[in-house]
């Protein structure tokens, strides 16, 4: 990437919207009509995301960050299939974080294409009514008799034909249509959405060349690494920065102050150099004296003797409690109780957390960051170092990976506190050390579970005392315990609502480690405690698993939240995915012989209803093999891209397996154990499914993202499957805790 190149898009950003500011998601009136006009103009600009030349050549802006989730395919498609131009005559353009014309700009949680999705047809359909108006006031003919067609305009009783390079200027001229006015094509002529459409960046992928925040290159630009605290919370006192920067290629070395903010700057040691070896060359010869601060004392063992302790007695905090637990535990013909717990995990996204920072001689600030909140890590730079925002523009790179990770700004502060120093633009690099024991980690977690069932195997009492995790931040002025996220138990989490005798919890633990929101915050964890216990309760009544799980939602087609921060449940979308599951998968119908198993298990996350059936083996050693993952999931409406929305689901089952069979992170004295893959694996290509079956059921509701909502529900099918194939039941993750060996 070049200074050229960025400057030329920015420039770009900056003319694409004629006539004012482009604020997606007010209104769509106001998002029409914001790029009105311009008569002039060598191209055709209906709004700040459409671009069309006197060419025909099609342009279209990405404004959401791409971590690999597909949304910079996805959403122009959206447009495209609107605007009627065929996919191989757009080009994609990533948009520069600007609010002020293209609206909310952050990628997590799923939310992409839930929040973009009905604009993004505004959009594309307003611009083709005005291609199509030009045409008809060109040719002096009825707009009813004029249809777009693939890039043009045809009139149909004279079949003559133009394409949209040759109504740029007529239409340029006419103003955009209120948006109660757009009409939008009927789904059931789309040509391009629900089709296979590749990665706009696939081929630069597989090439190698420049597109991630690694590969920024930028004319006189320096290199830089920094060295935190090994222990959460502490602070360089002293350090032998003489002697770094007398090293070869080293230009300055430094420390950083920071705050006390642990998933904002924190305080370090700054080595700025003429390449990035030079700066790592120089780090392993660095030597710091650190205050490592109260975190010194956290380790996980003293975390698990707390929650044992904990679980002995009422939990801190009620979250729900409905019936009387205790009186129907005593009542049920069987109890069954279970601790289950699970670690601290990294997101180990492919490419290390890294950013470009250069403040000009004005005070301005220009940042090259590969983020999945833009806004946030600008708003991060603002209360940090107090730049106004006017005066940061921030380019928003392709990640590398970021399930959650680059929803946080560290790694941006930390460029700007090196660049503030730095007469030139400087990259800041973290090692792969460096991202694995610097995380924001997802938190680990301990769940002691009781529940009952009568004499007819009915689920009657449901108890859960979570044991979670909390850092102290001031807030308004005030120190409060916020868990971390995805570490809260809510009200409406299932079963919640469906037990008559629930009782739902919570204890925290505070600690110095920071925490942030790793893919499917909480529903990563939750959906394989939950779904393995009712696994459990299932089996001790003597019950079909599946069977039990239909009954447990019974027969309501829909559960109202039970707060005002609760959640709706459609039973209905939820019962009609497990039994396609089931009869996709052959549930019931299979006779497995010792040591092969089938699992179930079904989760609501992120707005989309997911199950999924399993089937491993286990040798008598205890090695498994995952032969089969069948998937059903109803996520909206429509698929917009069928290749990315398969791959989504593909992934979440490759990532909920590693995630279940192999990495932890050990802590003692406040520091994380493991360093690099040697020592914490991931899933290696051998040990994915043999086989993943996806199924969409497309239903009447509004679309929804595919990013997390098809990951929580793989590690309780896998789990529940081990368990019917050995009699061995997983309560502890990572799975290699557990000895799977039978005989």
């Amino acid at each position: 990437m070049s200074a050229l190149h960025s400057q030329s898009r920015r420039s770009f950003l900056r003319t694409s919207a004629v006539g004012g500011a482009f604020m997606l998601g007010m209104s769509a009136q106001g998002a029409l009509a914001a790029a009105a006009g311009a008569a002039a103009s060598p191209e055709f600009t209906p709004n700040a995301f459409i671009r069309i030349g006197r060419d025909g050549r099609v342009t279209l802006i990405s404004k959401q960050p791409e971590i690999g989730q597909g949304i910079k395919t996805s959403l122009p498609m959206v447009i495209a299939e609107q605007l009627e131009v065929d996919w191989k005559d757009v080009r994609i353009v990533q948009g520069d974080l600007d609010t002020a014309q293209y609206g909310p700009q952050g990628a997590g949680g799923s939310t992409s294409t839930p929040t973009n999705y009905e604009n993004f047809h505004r959009l594309g359909a307003a611009a083709r009514m005005m291609l199509v108006q030009a045409a008809a006031n060109t040719w002096k003919v009825p707009v009813s008799e004029c249809t777009a067609q693939s890039g043009a305009v045809v009139h149909g009783p004279s079949k003559r034909r133009l394409g949209y390079g040759a109504l740029v200027e007529a239409a340029a001229k006419l103003p955009v249509p209120d948006a109660k006015a757009v009409v939008l094509k009927d789904p059931s002529t789309y040509k391009l959405l629900g089709t296979r459409i590749g990665g706009v960046d696939n081929a630069a992928i597989v090439s190698g060349k420049p597109l991630f925040g690694i590969d920024v290159r930028l004319p006189g630009m320096l290199y830089a690494v920094y060295a935190k605290c090994p222990v959460f919370g502490g602070k360089p006192v002293s350090a032998n920065l003489d002697a770094i920067k007398a090293m070869p290629g080293v230009k300055d070395a430094f420390i950083v102050e920071g705050t006390n903010n642990l998933n904002g700057l924190r305080p370090g040691v700054a080595i700025v150099a003429t390449s990035t070896w030079a700066a790592i060359r120089a780090r392993r010869a660095l030597e710091v004296v650190w205050d490592e601060g109260e975190g010194a004392g956290h380790s996980w063992a003293d975390f698990t003797a707390q929650a044992q302790a904990a679980s002995k007695q009422a939990g801190a905090a009620t979250v729900r409690k409905d019936g009387d637990v205790p009186a129907a535990l005593g009542k049920a013909a069987k109890v069954v109780e279970g601790a289950y717990s699970y670690p601290f995990i990294s997101h180990a996204s492919m490419e290390p957390q890294n950013c470009t920072a250069w403040i000009k001689p004005d005070g301005a600030l220009e940042l090259w960051a590969p983020t999945q909140n833009p806004g946030s890590g600008q708003a991060l730079v603002t209360t940090t170092f107090g730049i106004p925002k006017e005066k940061i523009t921030l380019h928003i790179i392709r990640s590398g990976g970021g399930f959650g990770r680059r929803l946080s700004s560290d790694f941006i502060v930390e460029a700007t506190a090196i660049a503030q120093k730095v007469a030139a633009p400087v990259k800041l690099t973290w090692t792969r050390e460096d991202d694995l024991q610097h995380d924001h980690f997802r938190p680990g977690g301990f769940h002691f579970l009781r529940g009952g069932v009568d004499a007819a195997g009915k689920a009657v009492a449901w108890h859960n005392h979570f044991v979670t995790f909390a850092n102290r931040v001031e807030r308004e002025g005030k120190s409060v315990v916020q868990p971390g996220s995805g570490g809260n138990l809510f009200a409406d989490e299932f079963p919640g609502r469906w037990i008559d005798n629930c009782l739902f919890e919570q204890t925290v633990l505070e600690c110095r480690i920071p925490m942030g929101p790793w893919r499917a915050p909480g529903s990563c964890v939750f959906s394989w405690v939950l779904h393995s216990f009712i696994d459990e309760l299932a089996h001790a009544g003597g019950r079909d698993p599946l069977e039990f799980r239909l009954e447990l939602l019974g027969n309501k087609d829909f559960m109202p939240a039970s707060s005002e921060r609760g959640l709706p449940y459609d039973v209905k979308r939820m019962r009609n995915v497990l039994v396609e599951v089931a009869q996709r998968a052959g549930w019931g119908k299979k006779q497995f012989p010792r040591g092969q198993g089938q699992g179930i298990a079904f989760h609501f996350s992120h707005r989309g209803y997911v199950a999924q059936v399993a089937e491993v083996t286990v040798s008598r050693d205890g090695k498994l093999k995952v032969d089969r993952v069948v998937v059903a999931a109803d996520v909206g409406s429509q698929i917009v891209n069928l290749s990315g929305a398969e791959n989504q689901v593909q992934g979440s089952v490759v990532d909920g397996l590693s995630t279940m069979m192999f990495p932890e992170l050990n802590i003692e004295k406040g520091r994380i154990v493991q360093s690099n893959f040697h020592d914490y694996q991931l899933l290696r290509m051998p040990d994915t499914p043999t086989k993943i079956e996806t199924h969409f059921i497309k239903t009447d509701n509004p679309v929804t993202g595919l990013g997390e909502p098809a990951l929580p529900p793989l590690a309780p099918a896998v789990c529940n499957a081990i368990f019917a194939a050995t009699g061995k039941r997983v309560r502890q993750l990572p799975l290699s805790k557990t000895d799977l060996s039978w005989s």
